[in-house]
């Protein structure tokens, strides 16, 4: 299926450009199709998914006709989709959601880590840890279906055919203990077994002393979407403190692939990354061992 997040985004983008180009505004296309100026408003923030039928009459009243409007109709289709996260509700968290709706479909993704390792790559031990100490005022099994959920996401991006994945982990999270030793180590263990045994899945790290270009250090972690319409729009989700940003306009996305370009040039070679990881685990393993 295609992300309908991003379908919506298109949608919203393509709706508003028609809108603008006969030159009406939200109350005036509203009156047009008997709508609340409000319901082409929404419809044009992406923030919820559409009713087709609503879709349908807009692109009508709009002029729209022959192909054109079934490719618009197609995506509203999509936009309106329920994804496979849609049954956990909230127990995947709105967090979780948002970046398993950006998978769907994408052709390549392509993430930066700087303290943790990515949902994707993470082992239940590991995902356990990390959750309880984000969820802290959550009941157990809300927890446990979370990475329940968790479990279901890694599946299926990594489904034969899915998108190919680029990983660049600062060296911080290889080093800095984000859980106990025993599942630190498991989960390096677990990361060189991933880098070397999928050829979709590529995992570099960025050294402390890593010099990058413009010394344009990164301030968050941050993933980039592609997806196989070039219609639809490329994402960047920049992970903050509280919540997930989604951007999908060029002005937002560049300075983010640039970014990520730069840091993949200052980063150690894929042999390199999974010689040091691995090193990293026998090391600690050692420690642990009684």
């Amino acid at each position: 299926m295609n992300s309908p997040l991003v379908r919506r985004k298109r949608l919203a983008s393509e709706v508003r450009a028609l809108r603008e180009a006969m030159g009406l505004n939200h109350e005036q296309l509203g009156k047009a199709v008997g709508f609340h100026r409000l319901k082409i408003s929404r419809l044009e923030t992406g923030e919820r998914p559409p009713n087709v039928t609503d879709v349908m009459k807009i692109l009508t009243a709009l002029g729209v006709d022959g192909e054109r409007w079934h490719e618009l109709v197609r995506i509203a289709e999509d936009a309106a989709e329920r994804g496979w996260w849609a049954e956990y509700g909230d127990d995947m968290g709105p967090r979780q959601r948002v970046y398993a709706d950006l998978e769907a479909g994408a052709t390549s993704v392509r993430t930066y880590e700087i303290f943790v390792f990515p949902g994707l790559l993470q082992i239940p031990e590991y995902a356990l840890q990390r959750g309880v100490q984000a969820e802290g005022g959550r009941p157990p099994e809300y927890v446990e279906r979370n990475i329940e959920a968790r479990a279901v996401r890694q599946k299926m991006f990594h489904r034969p055919g899915g998108p190919e994945y680029e990983v660049i982990l600062d060296e911080l999270a290889i080093r800095r203990l984000s859980a106990p030793p025993e599942v630190m180590t498991a989960q390096l263990q677990h990361l060189v077994k991933i880098a070397t045994s999928n050829p979709r899945t590529s995992v570099r790290v960025l050294t402390v002393d890593a010099r990058i270009s413009s010394y344009e250090v990164p301030r968050s972690p941050f993933s980039l979407f592609s997806y196989p319409d070039p219609g639809d729009p490329p994402v960047a989700a920049v992970d903050t403190e509280t919540a997930d940003l989604v951007f999908t306009t060029p002005d937002e996305v560049t300075p983010y692939v640039r970014r990520f370009d730069r840091l993949l040039d200052a980063a150690l070679s894929v042999g390199d990354s999974i010689e040091l990881i691995r090193t990293t685990a026998d090391h600690l393993s050692t420690e642990t061992t009684p």
